[in-house]
This record gives structure tokens, C-alpha cells and sequence, in this order.
């Protein structure tokens, strides 16, 4: 996947005009789906505005598990990610496998839901 074609954007505003990802709207993605080693499970619209796309199995904050890529170009490798573009902030979409339908489910991180002292 080329993600140095063009420059990629943290922030785009949303909703998405045309309703599909602009193409250079840029996501944390995990290597494994980024290289095509395993399917995209799970897509999460932060609370932030930011997009997250895993492989659901491995964990994303290891060292060099995880890169920036284009959101388009993910698309363009599997096109069932394109339902997950009018994901609303602060939801995440998750599937079992690749093909099945996506469950959208309200999203948090785990350090969001602890009050601050």
C-alpha cells in the first residue's frame, strides 16, 4: 500500500461530504492490515476525530506495530471498510471476519473512562 503519494491529514472535518473517506484523510493502522496479513476487524472514530484501524488480534501499541496510511487506499484494498465511513465520533465499528457485517458499539479508551485526580 503507498501511503507517500500525497499528504495525509490527521483531521478532516466530518461528516464526509460524498459520505466515503477523502483521500487524504490519514489513519493509525495497524501493519498487519496495512501489508495485507490480516483483515481490517476493527475501525474506531475516536472521540478526538481520530481513525483507528486494526486487525483486532494483535496489540496496536507495540514498537512499529502501527503507521499512518491513507484511508482511501485502504478502500481500495477492501472495500467493505467503505461502509465504516459515517462512523460517528466516539464509536467504533468491529466484524469477526472479513465480509461479515460491521456492529457499531459506542468507543472509549480504557484511560477516557477514569475520572481525573
Amino acid at each position: 500500500m503507498d501511503n507517500t503519494s500525497h499528504p495525509v491529514l490527521r483531521q478532516v472535518p466530518f461528516p464526509f461530504p460524498d459520505g466515503r473517506f477523502p483521500h487524504d484523510l490519514g489513519a493509525v493502522v495497524q501493519r498487519t492490515v496495512a501489508e495485507g496479513h490480516l483483515p481490517a476487524l476493527v475501525v474506531v472514530h475516536d472521540s478526538d476525530g481520530d481513525w483507528l484501524v486494526g486487525d483486532g488480534v494483535n496489540d496496536p501499541n507495540l514498537p512499529d506495530a502501527s503507521g499512518v496510511y491513507c484511508l482511501a487506499s485502504l478502500v481500495q484494498d477492501d472495500a467493505t471498510l467503505a461502509g465504516t465511513a459515517a462512523l460517528q465520533p466516539g464509536f467504533a465499528a468491529y466484524r469477526d471476519g472479513p465480509g461479515l457485517p460491521w456492529t457499531v458499539e459506542p468507543f472509549s479508551f480504557d484511560d477516557e473512562d477514569e475520572p481525573d485526580t
